[in-house]
Order: structure tokens, then sequence, then C-alpha cells
């Protein structure tokens, strides 16, 4: 095979990447603005493709959702790696739970599109649910290696937060209540500094629960005396 002929084979094989890149760029912002029943011609126009195009991609509505979701999920643990490595480690995980907030925020219309992709492939809440837990263990790791963040908390509880905190996104000035509640848990979740200097310590969330010894203490003080 020629040189000549191994580009021809290879410029549509780029141009199709392209075209698919462009298509889903374009549907990212048409169904923020417009919600899932947003037209997929609308998506086509401005991603600046045929409709034929979009459907040699995407063949279903529920098809080109999924592929929207995952490139989002893939960018929230691009953005997990790139906190790592601009921020402190307690801020790099507040930034990204501010991060996720502000995507829902502003992506209403896609948060929906996403949602049904979600309810309609139990693969791609695996998928998910995966991702973003990685994301959030990368970030509470190096927290706690640093002895910034207690260590008794899971990935998936931090991820359980975080959906519960933006579900009533639908409400007037829901946003900033949430990012507020955002500052608090991640607060929370820090290692207290007692006044001696002396640190609160925290089993990690991996070692099994101590066994209870001696009589249950008393309310009071630490040491169950009044």
């Amino acid at each position: 095979m020629t040189d000549r002929t191994a580009a021809t084979v290879r410029k549509p094989r780029a141009d199709a990447v392209r075209n698919r890149e462009r298509v889903l760029e374009a549907a990212k912002a048409v169904f923020s603005a417009g919600g899932p029943d947003a037209s997929l011609e609308a998506v086509a126009k401005r991603a600046g493709v045929g409709i034929g195009t979009l459907y040699r991609h995407f063949p279903t509505r529920e098809s080109l959702f999924e592929a929207v979701y995952r490139r989002e999920v893939q960018q929230l643990g691009e953005l997990a790696e790139q906190l790592k490595s601009e921020a402190a480690p307690v801020d790099a995980l507040r930034r990204w739970l501010r991060s996720n907030v502000e995507f829902v925020a502003t992506k209403k219309g896609m948060s929906a599109a996403l949602a049904l992709a979600v309810q309609g492939s139990s693969e791609l809440s695996a998928y998910s649910f995966d991702r973003l837990t990685k994301a959030i263990g990368a970030l509470l790791d190096r927290a706690v290696a640093a002895g910034e963040i207690r260590s008794d908390i899971s990935p998936e509880d931090v991820l359980r937060t975080l959906v519960g905190m933006c579900y009533m996104h639908d409400q007037p000035g829901w946003q900033n209540s949430v990012l507020r509640m955002v500052d608090v848990f991640v607060d929370g979740l820090r290692v207290q500094t007692r006044v001696d200097g002396t640190t609160t310590l925290v089993p990690h969330r991996d070692d099994p629960p101590a066994p209870a010894k001696g009589k249950s203490r008393r309310r009071g003080s630490p040491d169950g005396s009044r």
C-alpha cells in the first residue's frame, strides 16, 4: 500500500472522530438548554453535520445520551487527576465536589438527559459509580496521607452525600445552600487539632472496629467520669 493510499484510508477515520466529538459537544450544549427532549436536528445543526452523520454515530437518542454521559464522567475523572497536581489535598477535594455542584446547577437539562441514560443501563450506572468513586478515592487517599482528612470515610460515603445534597436542585437558591454545605462537609472531614496540639485520631476505613472493653462510659467526659 502506498503512502498516498494509506493517508486516504486514514483520513475518513480522523474525520469521523472529529465529527463524533463535535456531535458530543453540541449535544451537551443543546441538552443543557433544552433538556432531554431537545431536537436531534438541533444537535446536528450546532455540530455542523448532517442528521445522517449524527445517526451513523448514534443510531438512537439513548445512545447519544449515553455517550454524552460517559464523556462527562470521564472529564470529572480527569479533573480529579488535574487537581491532584494543582491544589493542596483538602482544597483539591473541596474544588472537585464544588465542580460537581456547579455542573448540576448549570446543566439542568443535561442532568435530566444523563438521568435517562443511567436509568436505562445498569452497566452505565456501574461505570459511572466506578469512575466517580475512583476519582473521589484518589483525592481522599491523598488528603488522608497528608494527615489532613479523617480516614474512616469511604469514597462511596462522599458520593452518596454529594448526590443527596444535590437532590433538591430544582428549588430556588439551592446552589448557594449546597455549596455552603459542601464546605461544612469537607471541614467536618478534617482531622481535628486540639488546643494542646494533639490531633483526634480516627481509625482507617479499612480497619475493623475495636471491640468494646469494660463498662460503657457515661456521658459527660471522654473518660466516662462526670
